[in-house]
């Protein structure tokens, strides 16, 4: 059941950009950012995909950049270059807040604050280590798409897109490893070669799924800035 649930959480999650692209620039940045803070939220969860072991947060980090570059698409780089400050800041926003909310002694009666403490604390080297990553990568994809926008115009929005991420999670891929996971793993590189693996097939499979939203392709074409 788990490939099915990926696949249908991918399919609503692309869905839920293509709404909030209709709703207009502030809506696409909101969700943006809140894919990428539930990206750090989930990321502790682990499910198997075809035999393979995968972070449950993995669809919710390409669909956060996705929309980056849909946001640069349509609205320029400027404005992508607000929503990664925007996404930086509401990560670090919900990180602080977090650790606050867990220095709160529970009630006798409480039953959920181990569930939150289990959730919520992080080691600070996997915390720093994932927003880290992510800014940077944010910054890398924002960079290569107007790279790619502006030497490949003849190729489509999804295309670029891609490819861009495709490059860009690699990084990820290879710089979240290394500061959050060196040392704590003997077989580093396998592992990292295996969780790129399947970010190349979310990636794959967000971009086949983003082209059958027929009027998403229509909507960023026209607005092409």
């Amino acid at each position: 059941m788990n490939e099915l649930i990926f696949v249908l959480q991918i399919v609503l999650m692309v869905g839920a950009l293509f709404w909030a692209s209709k709703l207009g620039k502030e809506a696409l940045i909101a969700l943006c950012v809140l894919l990428a803070v539930m990206a750090n939220l989930f990321v502790l969860k682990q499910m198997l995909i075809a035999g393979w072991n995968v972070s449950c947060s993995d669809a919710f980090a390409i669909g956060s950049i996705f929309g980056l570059n849909m946001i640069t698409q349509a609205y320029g780089r400027e404005a992508a270059k607000k929503t990664i400050w925007i996404s930086f800041f509401g990560m670090v926003f919900f990180a602080a807040l977090s650790q606050v909310h867990l220095l709160f002694t529970p009630s006798p009666a409480d039953t959920s604050h181990p569930h939150f403490a289990f959730l919520l604390y992080v080691t600070p080297r996997l915390l720093v280590a994932s927003l880290a990553t992510f800014f940077l990568v944010q910054q890398l994809d924002v960079r290569l798409y107007g790279f790619f926008q502006k030497k490949f115009s003849g190729w489509s929005w999804r295309t670029r897109s891609t490819v861009c991420l495709f490059i860009s999670q690699a990084f990820d891929t290879v710089l979240f490893s290394l500061l959050g996971l060196y040392g704590m793993f003997q077989e580093l590189t396998s592992m990292i070669v295996v969780s790129y693996l399947v970010k190349c097939a979310v990636i794959g499979l967000t971009s086949m799924v983003a082209g059958f939203y027929d009027p998403l392709k229509k909507l960023m074409e026209k607005e092409t800035v």
